[in-house]
Protein backbone atom coordinates (compact mmCIF):
# COMPACT_ATOMS: atom_id res chain seq x y z
CA UNK A 1 0.00 0.00 0.00
CA UNK A 2 1.11 3.49 -0.70
CA UNK A 3 1.20 5.83 2.32
CA UNK A 4 0.28 8.83 0.16
CA UNK A 5 -3.03 7.24 -0.83
CA UNK A 6 -3.95 6.33 2.75
CA UNK A 7 -6.68 8.56 4.11
CA UNK A 8 -5.69 10.93 6.87
CA UNK A 9 -7.27 10.06 10.14
CA UNK A 10 -8.37 12.72 12.55
CA UNK A 11 -6.72 12.52 15.94
CA UNK A 12 -9.05 12.47 18.88
CA UNK A 13 -8.64 13.62 22.44
CA UNK A 14 -7.76 10.09 23.48
CA UNK A 15 -4.62 10.21 21.31
CA UNK A 16 -3.45 13.48 22.84
CA UNK A 17 -4.24 12.34 26.37
CA UNK A 18 -2.36 9.07 25.83
CA UNK A 19 0.66 11.02 24.62
CA UNK A 20 0.42 13.29 27.65
CA UNK A 21 0.20 10.34 30.06
CA UNK A 22 3.28 8.84 28.44
CA UNK A 23 5.34 12.03 28.69
CA UNK A 24 4.30 12.50 32.31
CA UNK A 25 5.42 8.95 33.12
CA UNK A 26 8.81 9.65 31.52
CA UNK A 27 9.10 12.92 33.45
CA UNK A 28 8.35 11.14 36.73
CA UNK A 29 11.05 8.60 35.89
CA UNK A 30 13.56 11.35 35.12
CA UNK A 31 12.76 13.20 38.34
CA UNK A 32 13.09 9.99 40.36
CA UNK A 33 16.50 9.35 38.78
CA UNK A 34 17.64 12.86 39.60
CA UNK A 35 16.43 12.55 43.20
CA UNK A 36 18.13 9.19 43.64
CA UNK A 37 21.29 10.60 42.08
CA UNK A 38 21.29 13.40 44.64
CA UNK A 39 20.96 10.86 47.47
CA UNK A 40 23.81 8.76 46.08
CA UNK A 41 26.01 11.84 45.63
CA UNK A 42 25.42 12.83 49.26
CA UNK A 43 26.07 9.27 50.50
CA UNK A 44 29.83 9.85 50.51
CA UNK A 45 29.41 12.94 52.67
CA UNK A 46 27.27 10.93 55.09
CA UNK A 47 29.94 8.24 55.35
CA UNK A 48 32.65 10.82 56.03
CA UNK A 49 30.56 12.45 58.77
CA UNK A 50 29.80 9.04 60.25
CA UNK A 51 33.50 8.18 60.41
CA UNK A 52 34.33 11.52 62.03
CA UNK A 53 31.62 10.93 64.63
CA UNK A 54 33.02 7.46 65.32
CA UNK A 55 36.56 8.91 65.62
CA UNK A 56 37.95 6.63 62.95
CA UNK A 57 40.58 7.54 60.43
CA UNK A 58 39.41 8.31 56.90
CA UNK A 59 41.07 5.40 55.13
CA UNK A 60 38.99 5.47 51.98
CA UNK A 61 37.89 8.32 49.75
CA UNK A 62 34.15 8.39 49.09
CA UNK A 63 34.45 10.42 45.90
CA UNK A 64 32.97 7.73 43.64
CA UNK A 65 29.54 8.22 45.20
CA UNK A 66 29.67 11.79 43.91
CA UNK A 67 30.39 10.51 40.39
CA UNK A 68 27.69 7.83 40.53
CA UNK A 69 25.18 10.35 41.82
CA UNK A 70 26.11 12.85 39.15
CA UNK A 71 25.78 10.14 36.50
CA UNK A 72 22.28 9.32 37.73
CA UNK A 73 21.32 12.98 37.70
CA UNK A 74 22.64 13.29 34.13
CA UNK A 75 20.64 10.23 33.06
CA UNK A 76 17.54 11.78 34.66
CA UNK A 77 18.11 14.97 32.69
CA UNK A 78 18.55 12.94 29.48
CA UNK A 79 15.31 11.07 30.17
CA UNK A 80 13.42 14.33 30.60
CA UNK A 81 14.91 15.83 27.43
CA UNK A 82 14.05 12.64 25.54
CA UNK A 83 10.50 12.77 26.89
CA UNK A 84 10.00 16.38 25.83
CA UNK A 85 11.39 15.88 22.33
CA UNK A 86 9.43 12.68 21.83
CA UNK A 87 6.20 14.31 23.01
CA UNK A 88 6.68 17.34 20.74
CA UNK A 89 7.24 15.08 17.71
CA UNK A 90 4.19 12.98 18.47
CA UNK A 91 1.92 16.01 18.92
CA UNK A 92 3.11 17.43 15.57
CA UNK A 93 2.30 14.12 13.88
CA UNK A 94 -1.13 14.04 15.52
CA UNK A 95 -1.79 17.68 14.53
CA UNK A 96 -1.07 16.86 10.89
CA UNK A 97 -3.61 14.06 11.07
CA UNK A 98 -1.03 11.40 10.29
CA UNK A 99 -0.88 8.05 11.94
CA UNK A 100 2.18 7.70 14.17
CA UNK A 101 4.60 5.07 12.94
CA UNK A 102 6.17 2.52 15.18
CA UNK A 103 9.04 4.29 16.87
CA UNK A 104 12.53 3.01 17.39
CA UNK A 105 12.98 1.79 20.91
CA UNK A 106 16.71 2.39 21.08
CA UNK A 107 16.50 5.29 23.59
CA UNK A 108 14.55 3.47 26.34
CA UNK A 109 16.68 0.35 25.92
CA UNK A 110 19.90 2.37 25.99
CA UNK A 111 18.76 4.19 29.14
CA UNK A 112 17.85 0.92 30.86
CA UNK A 113 21.25 -0.62 30.03
CA UNK A 114 23.03 2.52 31.20
CA UNK A 115 21.13 2.40 34.48
CA UNK A 116 21.94 -1.29 34.86
CA UNK A 117 25.65 -0.50 34.43
CA UNK A 118 25.50 2.36 36.94
CA UNK A 119 23.70 0.08 39.40
CA UNK A 120 26.30 -2.64 38.94
CA UNK A 121 29.12 -0.15 39.44
CA UNK A 122 27.44 1.16 42.62
CA UNK A 123 27.09 -2.39 43.96
CA UNK A 124 30.76 -3.09 43.29
CA UNK A 125 31.70 0.20 44.93
CA UNK A 126 29.65 -0.51 48.06
CA UNK A 127 31.19 -3.96 48.37
CA UNK A 128 34.70 -2.51 48.01
CA UNK A 129 33.99 0.18 50.63
CA UNK A 130 32.67 -2.43 53.04
CA UNK A 131 35.74 -4.63 52.60
CA UNK A 132 38.20 -1.75 53.00
CA UNK A 133 36.65 -0.27 56.16
CA UNK A 134 39.16 0.05 59.00
CA UNK A 135 38.59 -2.69 61.55
CA UNK A 136 41.69 -2.76 63.73
CA UNK A 137 41.39 -1.18 67.19
CA UNK A 138 44.87 0.33 66.83
CA UNK A 139 43.71 2.60 64.04
CA UNK A 140 40.76 3.80 66.11
CA UNK A 141 42.91 4.41 69.19
CA UNK A 142 45.50 6.37 67.19
CA UNK A 143 42.75 8.38 65.53
CA UNK A 144 41.12 9.19 68.90
CA UNK A 145 44.45 10.32 70.33
CA UNK A 146 45.06 12.58 67.33
CA UNK A 147 41.54 14.01 67.56
CA UNK A 148 42.01 14.67 71.30
CA UNK A 149 45.32 16.43 70.67
CA UNK A 150 43.78 18.60 67.96
CA UNK A 151 40.78 19.55 70.11
CA UNK A 152 43.06 20.35 73.10
CA UNK A 153 45.21 22.49 70.82
CA UNK A 154 42.17 24.37 69.53
CA UNK A 155 40.92 24.95 73.07
CA UNK A 156 44.28 26.37 74.19
CA UNK A 157 44.64 28.69 71.18
CA UNK A 158 40.97 29.60 70.77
Amino acid sequence: MNDASAPKRESGWADYLAAERTVLAWIRTGLALMGFGFVVARFGLFLQEFQIAEHTRLEHSYGPSLWFGTALIAVGVMVNVFAGVSYARLVKILDRGERPQSRAFIQPVAISFLLALVGLAMAIYLISVRNSAPSSPGNQEQSSTTAGTVSASITQHG
